[in-house]
């Protein structure tokens, strides 16, 4: 990926590689500049960064001692099968 124009196809074949910086200095920039110019794809990576960021911060919820029992409770019946 030169700097060239590139189409929604192949910017959302990359977005999680842009998304997770595993791209080169170029092939970001070419991403870029199709966001910058392209709403679909703009709305896309938006949405990607919201969820991610969501699911990051629902790991870092500690769950309620009803779910602890709970889950405690099916893994010994699995473990008395």
């Amino acid at each position: 990926m030169s700097a060239r124009e590139l189409s929604c196809e192949q910017v959302i074949e990359r977005l999680f590689d842009y998304l997770d910086r595993e791209l080169d200095h170029q092939q970001a920039a070419d991403i870029e500049r199709h966001l910058h110019r392209c709403r679909d794809c703009f709305t896309r990576a938006e949405f990607e960064k919201r969820l991610r960021a969501r699911v990051e911060a629902s790991g870092r919820v500690k769950a309620p001692p009803r779910l602890h029992h709970r889950i405690r409770s099916l893994l010994d019946q699995f473990d008395g099968d």
